[in-house]
Order: C-alpha cells, then sequence, then structure tokens
C-alpha cells in the first residue's frame, strides 16, 4: 500500500473517531447492479448486494459500514491474447457521509467517500498471452459517490446511490495494462433505524424521549430557532426552548448569552429600570451595569425618570455630573444654568460658591450673574462695599457698589473699623484760634453724613498741632479745636454722647516739623470709631 493511501486512511478514520455527537444506529439492505472500468471491450452489467451498517453522529455526518458482493464481466470478440472474464468480488468498506442538503424533513442529498478492502477472484477468464495475471487476490477499494434518501418515518427510509470504486492494483480482470481496474454501481436499499429511548437524532443534547416530554423537534437542535441547542436551554441555561425570548426583554435566548451575556432569565440583568434590550438596542447602555456613564444614577432612572443621558455624566454640559445635581444641588441635569442667573451650576457651585436654585443669592435685587460680570460685586456679600447700602439699592441709584462712602447718596466716610483713624483733611481755623473756617464745611458734612448714616457708630475727636509756640498752648489750641468740631456736630444734631474729643498738640505729629508743608499736614482733626 502507497504511503499517501496510508495517510488517506489514517486522516479518515481519526475524522470519525473525533466526532462526539450521540450517535443513532440504522440497518440497511440493498441491491443493485455493477459494471467494471477495465480495458474490455464490453462490459455487461453485474449484480450487486449490499448489507449495510449506518451509524448517525449528528444531523450532519454519518458513517457506512458496508458489505457487499459484486460481480463484474468482461466480453471481447476478435481481441488477440485474450478474450471473456467473469470477477466475483467480496467487499467491506467504510464510508463518511455528508448531509449537505434537506428538502422538508423527508428528502436528504449526501456525498461520501470511504475506503475498504475487497476480494476478488477471476473465475472465469481465457487468457491465451497472459500467464501473470492472477486468478484471485486482494485490494484495496476507494468509494466515493453521491445519495439520495427517502425517509418514510423515524424507523424507516429508502436510499438510491450512485457511486464509483477506485482500486489500487490492474488485477480485478485477468489481462494486464499498467492502468488500475475499477468498478461503477448503483444501489437501492431499505434502511431501518433503531431509536432507543436515549437516542438523541438532532444531536442537542437531550434524547428523543426528554424532547417527546418537553414538546421539542428531536429532529431539530434549536426548535425556537434563538441560537441556543435544546439541550443548552433545558441543561445549562434553563432558558424556554420552546421559546426564542425566555425573558420576555425583547432579546432573544441566544443574543443573551453569546453576545450580550446578559441572563436570559431575567429582563433587567443591572436592574436599573431598563429592560436589557431597551439599553441594547434603544440607549446603548451597558445592561452589565446600572450606572453606564458613572454619574451615580443608574440608567433607568435617566432615561425615564429625569430625562438625562444615561451615556453622559454631565448631560448639560454646566461640569457638574446629573446625580450630584439631582441629589446634592437639587438643580435641573438639563439645563446648565438652573436659576437662569447667567452663571452654570457648576460654576456657581465650585467657583462662586453662590446658591445655583437662587439667582440672586445675597437677596440684594442683583442677580448672582449681574454681579459677578457685570458690577463685579460679591454674589455672597449684600453689601460689598460695606457702606450701608445693599448693592442692589446702590445700583439703581447710579451709586458705586463698590465704594462705600457714596452708600447714602452724598459722600461719608464709610463706616470704618472700630480703632481706625482718618484726618479730616479740610478742616481749617482761623490762626492761632479755634474758629472754623467756611471752606471746612465740605469734609466736615461728610462726617456728619457718617454719623447720621450709622447711628450706632461713636468716635473720638482729636486735635493735633505743629511744633511752633508754646506746649502748653498747642495743647489747649488742639483740644480747643476738637471741641469747636464737636460743637459743629451738635448743633447739626448729633448725639454730643457719641462723641469726645482730646487735644493732643504737636505730640503725635504724622511726618516731622521741618517743613511748611509737613507742619501743615500737623496741624489736623482726626475721627476715630471707638464703637
Amino acid at each position: 500500500m502507497s504511503k499517501k493511501l496510508q495517510i488517506f486512511i489514517l486522516i479518515f478514520f481519526t475524522s470519525i473517531l473525533a466526532m462526539n455527537a450521540q450517535p443513532k444506529y440504522s440497518l440497511g439492505l440493498g441491491g443493485g447492479a455493477a459494471f467494471g472500468i477495465n480495458e474490455s471491450v464490453d462490459r455487461p452489467l453485474g449484480p450487486q448486494f449490499n448489507l449495510y451498517f449506518l451509524h448517525t453522529f449528528n444531523e450532519a455526518f454519518a458513517g457506512e459500514a458496508s458489505f457487499s458482493y459484486i460481480k463484474i464481466n468482461g466480453e471481447n470478440p476478435d481481441l488477440g491474447g485474450y478474450n471473456d472474464y467473469k470477477t466475483s468480488m467480496i467487499a467491506f468498506d467504510y464510508r463518511l457521509r455528508w448531509n449537505i442538503m434537506k428538502f422538508g424533513d423527508k428528502f436528504t442529498v449526501y456525498p461520501f467517500v470511504g475506503v475498504g478492502i475487497l476480494s476478488f477472484t477471476n473465475d472465469e477468464y481465457q487468457v491465451t498471452e497472459a500467464p501473470d495475471a492472477e486468478g484471485s487476490g486482494i485490494d484495496v477499494t476507494i468509494p466515493a459517490g453521491l445519495g439520495f434518501r427517502y425517509t418514510i418515518n423515524d424507523n424507516w427510509a429508502l436510499e438510491l446511490s450512485a457511486q464509483g470504486n477506485i482500486c489500487t492494483s490492474d488485477e480485478l480482470n485477468p489481462p494486464l495494462d499498467d492502468q488500475q481496474d475499477g468498478f461503477w454501481s448503483g444501489r437501492l436499499g431499505i434502511l431501518y433505524t433503531f431509536s432507543p429511548s436515549n437516542s438523541d437524532t438532532d444531536g442537542d443534547g437531550l434524547t428523543n424521549k426528554q424532547e417527546k416530554e418537553l414538546g421539542t423537534d428531536p429532529k431539530n437542535p434549536d426548535t425556537d430557532g434563538d441560537g441556543l441547542t435544546d439541550g443548552q436551554e433545558v441543561n445549562k441555561h434553563k432558558t424556554n426552548p420552546l421559546v426564542q425570548d425566555t425573558d420576555g426583554d425583547g432579546l432573544n435566548d441566544g443574543e443573551e448569552v453569546l453576545t450580550t451575556k446578559t441572563n436570559p432569565l431575567v429582563a433587567d440583568t443591572d436592574g436599573d429600570g431598563l429592560n436589557d434590550y431597551q439599553e441594547v438596542k434603544q440607549y446603548a447602555t451597558d445592561p452589565l451595569k446600572a450606572d453606564t456613564d458613572g454619574d451615580t444614577l443608574n440608567d433607568g432612572d435617566e432615561a425615564l425618570k429625569h430625562k438625562t443621558n444615561p451615556l453622559k455624566a454631565d448631560t448639560d454640559g454646566d461640569t457638574l455630573n446629573d446625580g450630584a445635581e439631582i441629589n446634592n444641588h437639587k438643580t435641573n441635569p438639563l439645563e446648565m444654568d438652573s436659576d437662569k442667573d447667567g452663571l452654570n451650576d457648576g460654576e456657581e457651585v465650585n467657583k462662586y460658591k453662590t446658591n445655583p436654585l437662587d439667582p440672586d443669592t445675597d437677596g440684594d435685587s442683583l442677580n448672582d450673574g449681574q454681579e459677578v460680570t457685570k458690577y463685579k460685586t460679591n454674589p455672597l456679600m449684600k453689601d460689598t462695599d460695606k457702606g450701608g447700602v445693599d448693592d442692589g439699592t446702590e445700583v439703581s441709584k447710579n451709586q458705586n457698589p463698590l465704594d462705600g462712602t457714596d452708600d447714602f447718596g452724598k459722600k461719608t466716610l464709610g463706616p470704618q473699623e472700630i480703632g481706625m483713624k482718618i484726618v479730616l483733611e479740610g478742616v481749617v481755623f482761623a490762626t492761632g484760634k479755634s474758629t472754623i473756617t467756611p471752606e471746612s464745611e465740605d469734609i466736615l458734612m461728610q462726617a456728619y453724613e457718617t454719623l447720621v448714616n450709622y447711628p450706632t457708630i461713636e468716635v473720638l475727636i482729636s486735635g493735633h498741632t505743629d511744633d511752633v509756640g508754646r506746649h502748653n498752648k498747642n495743647v489747649k489750641l488742639s483740644l480747643d479745636r476738637a471741641n469747636a468740631v464737636k460743637a459743629w456736630m451738635v448743633a447739626k444734631g448729633i448725639d454730643s454722647a457719641r462723641m469726645t474729643t482730646a487735644g493732643y498738640g504737636p505730640d503725635q505729629p504724622l511726618v516731622p516739623n521741618d517743613s511748611p508743608e509737613n507742619k501743615q499736614k500737623n496741624r489736623r482733626i482726626e475721627f476715630q470709631r471707638t464703637k
């Protein structure tokens, strides 16, 4: 036997042993005719009879072991050297069938190929010039052909097949001409299939008996057509093999198991309020993850309740994720600026610390956006300049909300801090006297407006001189001048109890008394808030 033939036989039988589906078995009886492939001029038909055993692996493949008796003839009139012969053969071969085409449940087309051995005997021949002819022997045969099967019922079937048989020698007919012999044959057979209760006709992992009890089709491995075999559904996944979509979520069981990896028994695998079909087909969210975008809101709440985008953590693009807006800040996750104040919610929460639900966080009648972008005031402080009038009122009166001295419509000194000193620049006295001159009116009015508009303030009015003249005289003059300012205020209606006076003479100079200009600076009246 050639090495190539040995390799072919090894591969052939190895492929058969590799099939592991649960088999079923059939026994067939057939008969037909054969004629030789050889050098004879005339090759009359000879009879053939077959007993064959069928081993079905699954819906696609089956193995056939066949025992055959075949007789072929040759007639060669008017040829020199030899004339007639008759050869009888007993053959055993094993074939692999491939059910490539089915028409309904009844008709099947299958090509086949196999390998076998045969014993031949040339029992009637005349040889005059072929002394090397063999009268009998054993040969290897390779059958290949096409078959047709008609299924009558679960047990009975009719088969018709035609095949060619190639042999490896030139000895099936007596004369040797260095050409391989062979024969064509056709067979009509009747086949009986044994169907024990544990057989699995369709190879789906369920016996025919189990399929009958379940109501599934024993000839169809996937009765409901969902991509899972009936056996996988019943034994592994516990799904209904008669229903494509066991959990009714819109995805068939095969899609859930093989593609989306979701639970075919639970419509909403991740428990987020959207069924698996809605997540996969409608919203493109992850059916295995309740919160696809990681914003602390589950996909169902986003899609059905809040109408936010379950694929985008920050639906409105305001730098706050949807979960923070809904759960922490109570803002609208569909609008960047929930309170319509000109600042987006993220800026209010993270940058300005304002209330994203209140357009006017500090209640000054200016919305937060106006304060930040237009007036540059503090949206968390009602009176940014601490002048005593809120920012909104100042803006409405065309006053500067960043300047506390104009809060009451007239210039004031502002409320100041306790202990702070303010020089009343512009208060002028007659030389060497405590008489206030008219040009002092403007600055004194600012001090007066301050005391009027801040009625809780108490002040110390102190007088100061330069170092010219006697010390005692300068101290007395400075006190007289402080008292003159107080008297001016009292005359205007300011309660005297809110003002105290002191005279320091030259003892607290602002600058050295080394020039006329500096001496003028040291001659002054100061206001200092004491309460």
